[in-house]
């Protein structure tokens, strides 16, 4: 397959996977926390969630990677600098859950 197209594939799923947790009360958008309807998910489960999200992601990259031909090492600051990414692509997600203002 094309390099392009991997590119784009990850940052889609980056994207995803970080707004994922504050779209839904459920661990993983899979398991109910609560059988309450009035639950609400606590931040900083939210926060492990998107920690968790942030490795399975960069997982999926590396097999992507591995598929295409060599695997390159990265040091330290690959790892800061995806992580930040993957916070910012989280932003969406936090306004929408906590900054939104509730009408009604």
């Amino acid at each position: 397959m094309n390099v392009s197209l991997f590119s784009w594939i990850v940052i889609l799923l980056a994207a995803l996977a970080a707004n994922l947790p504050f779209f839904n009360q459920q661990l993983f958008a899979l398991v109910p926390l609560k059988k309450d309807a009035a639950y609400i998910k606590p931040l900083w489960v939210r926060l492990i969630e998107l920690l968790v999200l942030y490795f399975v992601v960069g997982l999926v990259a590396h097999f992507l990677e591995a598929g295409i031909g060599n695997i390159f090492s990265q040091g330290w600051e690959f790892y800061a600098i995806t992580g930040c990414l993957f916070l910012v692509l989280a932003y969406p997600g936090y306004v929408l859950r906590y900054l939104r203002k509730k009408h009604g």
